[in-house]
């Protein structure tokens, strides 16, 4: 025990900080990377991230709760630590908001409708992806 907390709490702790790091950075370049490519007439880079995120997600998700090859604490690290900083739920509401303030009605609203809909079907493609490698329903 350390500070009343488990060593495995700990650990896991631990794990979801240094993978958060590399979501964090994984994020900026990605969205960096896309920006340029595509411009930034549009959250391309936002949208990129939420989607790779979100099939991300699927696939790990499936992965690890079906079978044992990604431990608990992997999980953990993985989808809190890693996808949770990926992905931009927050950006992409104040990219959305900024489109409503500019009175950009038809970005705002392919933004949210980009963001869900091509969200939704990255997950489930991953979770297809998932099962086609390990089995499962």
């Amino acid at each position: 025990m350390i500070f009343g907390f488990s060593e495995r709490y700990i650990l896991q702790i631990i794990l979801i900080a240094i993978a958060g790091a590399c979501g964090a950075l994984g994020r900026y370049g990605l969205s960096t990377l896309v920006s340029n490519v595509c411009g930034d007439k549009f959250a391309y880079g936002t949208l990129a991230a939420n989607v790779i995120g979100c099939f991300l997600i699927g696939f790990v998700m499936h992965i690890a709760l079906s079978t044992d090859i990604i431990s608990e604490d992997m999980r953990m690290a993985v989808a809190v630590g890693f996808l949770g900083a990926l992905t931009t739920f927050s950006t992409f509401s104040y990219e959305t908001y900024k489109f409503i303030e500019d009175a950009a009605w038809m970005l705002a609203i392919s933004n949210v409708a980009a963001n869900v809909i091509f969200g939704l079907i990255a997950t489930i493609i991953g979770l297809a992806a998932a099962r086609l490698i390990v089995g499962g329903a």
